[in-house]
């Protein structure tokens, strides 16, 4: 096994034996036990002074608590000293982009398990913790301190995804199946991802396909839309692009009903003419609302609390966990070294509290306005 570790210099990184060349990016897709209360009297047995208090006390009180009640929180801040983590809640997140297992390692855009495994280790040594993509899109992410956001996106639920085996647990040889065998040695790690179905082919069509769906939300994995056929969807009508989105919707929501399918990972990438429909719309088959769509490749994206976010354009990064110190592909393996490189991209680290938004003074401009209640710039 011959690794390599990212340097702030430039040196490469990779993850698996061997240096291998891939193709530039191309479109695809208690306590104690309190004491007893005390029963209370009747109004017939109170004391006679206590029953003769002037009502104006009670009324002194009632305006005691609303001053109370009207007084600013105090600022909170974070338990661990940004400074000392080097926390930089503005800066960019990867959002890396899989489909396919296979053990010739297929296309540019599938990987071995083993290349899938060695590319999950080394992200967890280096610090990134996995949310989804609709935790991305609201901001909503717990990570510890001095850990980095990274979310884990699978387009056209193939059946190198995930399965079930005899007893109904996941397959261990798949996708979700490493993931959560890599996670158990992090217990800063939680093995969440977001897998972007087709519905009319859920987890390699076959009749566990619901089942595998019903499973992979009871983990905590995102269930988002990737349309019901995987359609160019600027050759559909503006209806037929409806009916693909709400489609998926609608059968993801017959099998889990409380899932949210709010995220779409847009087929080849490609937009449909109107755009406005990838953020809502509806057919006979229902309504859909999504809150973030995802591209098909380019660089890290920006943290949610930026001014330059855009949840309906969010760019993902192919993962490509090596490259041979030539010509770089733009896959993971660049990418991950671009954000430990603090250049013009700089790595997303978490100040591990979740309701501040902690970063270098230096950045305040970059932070997106609606954001300030939370800013805790050091």
């Amino acid at each position: 096994m011959h690794a390599y570790r990212t340097t702030a210099g430039g040196g490469r990184i990779g993850w698996f034996a061997g240096p291998v060349v891939l193709a530039l990016l191309v479109a695809a897709c208690g306590g104690e036990d309190a004491d007893p209360a005390p029963e209370e009297a009747s109004a017939d047995e109170a004391p006679e002074d206590e029953a003769d208090e002037p009502d104006d006390v009670d009324e002194a009180e009632d305006a005691s608590d609303v001053v109370d009640q009207d007084e600013p929180d105090e600022p909170t801040e974070p338990d661990v000293d940004p400074a000392e983590v080097d926390a930089d809640e503005l800066g960019h997140v990867p959002v890396l982009m899989y489909h396919r297992l296979l053990d010739d390692g297929g296309s540019e855009y599938d990987l071995t398990p083993e290349e899938f495994r060695g590319e999950l280790e080394w992200l967890f040594d280096n610090g990134y913790s996995p949310i989804r993509t609709k935790d991305l899109v609201r901001g909503e992410f717990d990570v510890p301190a001095g850990r980095t956001p990274v979310v884990l996106t699978f387009d056209d639920s193939t059946g190198e995804q995930a399965q079930l085996i005899d007893d109904g647990e996941l397959d261990p040889e798949t996708a979700m199946g490493i993931l959560v065998d890599v996670a158990e040695e992090y217990p800063e790690v939680e093995p969440v991802a977001s897998l972007y179905v087709i519905s009319s082919s859920l987890f390699g069509g076959t009749e566990a396909g619901p089942r595998i769906v019903e499973h992979l939300h009871d983990m905590g994995m995102e269930i988002g839309n990737h349309t019901h056929n995987h359609p160019n969807l600027s050759q559909l009508s503006s209806d037929e692009v409806e009916d693909e989105l709400a489609t998926t919707v609608a059968e993801v929501t017959d099998i889990v009903p409380d899932a949210e399918v709010v995220t779409l990972s847009l087929p080849l990438g490609i937009f449909p003419d109107d755009r406005s429909l990838v953020a809502q719309g509806s057919s006979v088959a229902g309504d859909y609302v999504n809150e973030g769509v995802l591209l098909v490749g380019s660089d890290p994206a920006p943290s949610p609390f930026a001014e330059g976010f855009d949840p309906l354009a969010i760019p993902r990064i192919r993962s490509s966990p090596s490259w041979d110190g030539g010509e770089p592909d733009f896959g993971s393996a660049f990418w991950l070294e671009q954000l430990d490189a603090e250049g013009s991209y700089r790595r997303y680290v978490s100040d591990g509290d979740p309701d501040t938004i902690s970063f270098p003074q230096e950045r305040a401009e970059e932070l997106d306005p609606a954001f300030e209640d939370r800013a805790n710039p050091y």
